[in-house]
């Protein structure tokens, strides 16, 4: 037989056209891999292209070489370029008995199409008869191709068949029609679209119980997803599936499901994430799976990668089921194996498991705060991020501080600002939730607003005031002597969320300075300078810089001196500022120097900063009872009531009504009236204007009256048709004719008695179109510029 065989292969090498064509296919692979550039390798490719496409479309196409052809396309398909050419082409040789080449067609076919392409219709027969064939390797092909391209709009036609194939007596036929049923699931998952109406679960619970363990595990996935879909529909399963954890555990599946000695790990997985997903917030359900889950972490060991990962699926598994005491100890004992580790993987694991458990009982965590804390000293900066996160969960009263402090450590050397905003919004939850004191709280939050500020909400800056504020002396000469030192901090730019802390800070309580020890002692007025001076060097904001005026006045009060030349300096620049709080605060602040020291001491007064009013207080501030009689004395003067925006009508405003975009808030599109110049007396208090480019004589008509042209003036002589004491334009004459050019302006006075308009005209120049208007404007009104222009 060996001998045969022997014969017939070199007989078939022997033969010049296999190995030409063996040759072509290996020396395109050989000139892709050497090529130097993407323009090279495309050339190659065009090439190839075009050989394949006049080799297919040869009539005498040797059909043998069809696995070849197809192979060479999926090369070139794999690299870019279009071989649509050869698609249908691709589904005849799908029909062709050779095994080899049918198996090289469907798979070409997989990587060309998808199921919404058009000629996927033309491979349904194909695939058909593919399914009724009594080679279970062709049966087999078409179940793959199925997976790959049957879409909803074709599952109709080919679920009676795979169903069928269902009851295939090879194992490999029923685990690949389970896998197409699994596609069908997936293509419509709450069986409302086309497999409306068909009880494909039922095949999927079937084929649980086959007794091979492929078709077992095919049938396992499936149900893994239609669980997540409603697992209600299968609480009934849960016992099957304990069962069958049960004996995989236990080593009854064949070794060849093992992997490393370790009986068939990952459909164990598989099971422990079905039995999470049913046993969620059920307490029935899940005390069929505490004795299971007991047992599978005992049996298993944490020698090798796999095992450990069954051990994780275990303690993910518990901590998400209803909970157990005795089988969340038995999982916090097997994740102190892992934190034990020397591998980063295994450590981060261990860290994300004993994070699930702290959610459920966080007394489990106190027995690993030690492994917990020295993950922070590994210098995997994923891993740190994933302790930092555990160490968030585990902190209580009683380690605050401890953690709080490493938390700060890290938060110090990291550069990353999204690990720096998520460590200072956790510092600072926790230092308000746990803090032991509130000189703690102050030191913590303070130095958290210096390293990260720009990355927190201003209500944290307002809790740190607040606490300041209703604390004792003691408390306030603390925060005086800590921001004091910061005050001749380096040109490092600090968050304005810690200036405006400290400029507050320092404002109230800056007096007390002057007790500082040694050379932290200082006078109010030094003070002011030295806030005045870090603002600038900060190029603080204009809210901080607004903060900052009231802190100086009260500075002034408590020390009882004026401000320094570097605080007057400020509050100039701040009067002329374009932010119109900061200019007010200026002025005021300016007035209230020149006040006498009474009224300074009852508008800033000493350590008021805590001070709450009642809503009657804050009633009676909002009445402002204090201007009750000046408003009355200015009633009296005849001065116009204040009328509320929304009683103000036409009728309250003296007639005239309001405009509609104050009212409503939008433009105005209505066309504005027409200007008028007045002329002196009512009768005549409109210009007469004529358009001095117009070609065609002025008629008179009511609605432009006493407009005359100096051509229909020529005509009529001295008309009496001209308003006396009008202004008047005319066109230019020169030597009797009427010649349209620049617009000349006269008025009633220069036609005097001897005189004629025309000739008035034509001896005094040009004058401008605008100058003409204003100057009628000014003549109808001012008699004395009147007799100027006359002269």
């Amino acid at each position: 037989m060996m001998n045969e065989f022997r014969n017939k292969l070199v007989q078939r090498i022997s033969n010049t056209k296999f190995l030409r064509d063996l040759r072509e296919f290996e020396c395109l692979i050989k000139a892709i891999g050497e090529c130097k550039s993407k323009l090279e390798e495309d050339r190659i490719i065009s090439r190839e292209l075009e050989v394949l496409k006049q080799r297919l479309s040869d009539p005498k196409l040797d059909k043998s070489r069809g696995k070849e052809y197809m192979v060479r396309l999926i090369y070139c398909e794999m690299l870019g370029h279009d071989a649509s050419f050869a698609y249908v082409k691709a589904l005849q040789f799908a029909s062709e008995p050779n095994l080899l080449t049918k198996k090289a067609a469907y798979l070409a076919l997989t990587q060309f199409l998808d199921h919404n392409h058009e000629l996927v219709l033309l491979l349904v027969n194909t695939l058909l008869s593919d399914l009724k064939s009594d080679n279970f390797i062709n049966v087999c092909t078409a179940l793959v191709v199925a997976t790959k391209l049957i879409g909803p709009d074709l599952v109709h036609a080919v679920y009676p068949m795979v169903v069928d194939r269902l009851r295939h007596p090879k194992e490999h036929v029923r685990k690949k029609a389970v896998m197409v049923l699994h596609h069908f699931h997936q293509l419509d998952p709450k069986h409302q679209g086309p497999l409306s109406g068909m009880e494909i679960d039922q095949h999927f619970r079937a084929a649980l119980c086959d007794k091979d363990p492929s078709v077992m595990n095919a049938a396992l996935c499936a149900l893994h997803d239609a669980i997540k879909v409603d697992p209600r529909l299968y609480k009934n399963l849960l016992p099957s599936f304990a069962s069958i954890l049960k004996q995989v555990s236990e080593h009854r599946l064949p070794k060849s499901f093992d992997y490393h000695r370790y009986p068939a790990p990952f459909i164990q997985i598989k099971l422990l994430k079905v039995m999470a997903l049913l046993g969620a917030g059920d307490r029935v359900a899940s005390e069929n799976m505490y004795a299971v889950i007991q047992q599978v972490m005992r049996r298993t060991d944490t020698n090798h990668t796999i095992g450990n990962a069954i051990i994780y699926e275990c303690v993910r598994t518990a901590t998400t089921i209803y909970p157990n005491p005795p089988l969340l100890a038995a999982a916090a004992d097997a994740v102190a194996k892992l934190l034990r580790s020397t591998s980063h993987n295994l450590r981060y694991v261990g860290i994300d498991a004993l994070s699930g458990i702290v959610k459920i009982n966080p007394q489990h965590a106190h027995e690993h705060q030690l492994a917990v804390v020295n993950c922070l000293e590994d210098p995997d900066d994923t891993l740190k991020l994933k302790t930092l996160e555990l160490l968030y969960k585990m902190t209580r009263t009683n380690n605050v501080e401890v953690i709080v402090e490493r938390m700060m450590s890290y938060l110090r050397t990291t550069i990353d600002e999204h690990i720096r905003r998520d460590i200072s919004r956790k510092v600072s939850e926790l230092a308000e939730r746990y803090a032991p004191s509130p000189t703690w709280f102050m030191t913590v939050i303070s130095e958290v607003l210096e390293l990260g500020g720009n990355h927190l909400e201003p209500a944290l800056a307002h809790s740190l005031m607040k606490l300041i504020a209703e604390q004792d002396e003691d408390m306030h000469r603390s925060a005086v002597d800590i921001y004091t030192r910061l005050l001749d901090a380096p040109t490092t730019k600090m968050p304005d969320l810690l200036l405006q802390v400290i400029v507050w800070v320092m404002g109230e309580y800056g007096h007390l300075a002057a007790a500082n020890p040694g050379p932290r002692a200082m006078t109010p007025s030094q003070v002011m300078s030295k806030l005045v001076n870090l603002l600038n060097r900060q190029k603080a904001g204009d809210l901080t810089r607004a903060l900052l005026i009231p802190a100086l006045g009260k500075l002034c009060v408590q020390g009882s001196c004026g401000l320094p030349p570097e605080a007057e300096a400020f509050v100039s620049v701040a009067s002329r500022s374009s932010d119109v709080e900061l200019q007010q605060r200026a002025y005021e602040l300016q007035a209230l120097l020149t006040a006498p020291q009474e009224v300074q001491g009852a508008v800033l007064p000493r350590n008021q900063a805590s001070e709450a009013y009642s809503e009657d207080e804050l009633a009676a501030v909002e009445e402002l009872s204090f201007l009750t009689s000046f408003v009355n004395e200015a009633l009296q003067n005849g001065s116009a009531p204040y009328i509320p925006p929304e009683e103000r009508t036409s009728a309250t405003l003296g007639g005239v009504p309001e405009p509609a975009a104050s009212s409503k808030g939008g433009l105005r599109f209505e066309a504005y009236e027409p200007a008028f110049f007045s002329a002196g007396s009512p009768a005549t208090s409109a210009s007469r204007i004529v358009d001095p480019f117009s070609q065609v004589p002025p008629t008179r008509s009511p609605a432009v009256r006493g407009v005359q042209t100096g051509h229909s003036r020529s005509n009529s002589g001295s008309s009496s048709t001209v308003a006396t004491g009008e202004p008047q334009l005319r066109g230019a004459s020169r030597g009797g004719a009427s010649k349209w050019g620049p617009a000349h302006f006269e008025t009633s006075g220069a036609r005097g008695a001897g005189g004629s308009s025309a000739a008035a005209a034509g001896s005094g120049g040009g004058v401008d179109l605008l100058s003409g208007l204003v100057e009628a404007a000014t003549a109808s009104t001012d008699p004395q510029q009147r007799q100027r222009q006359q002269q």
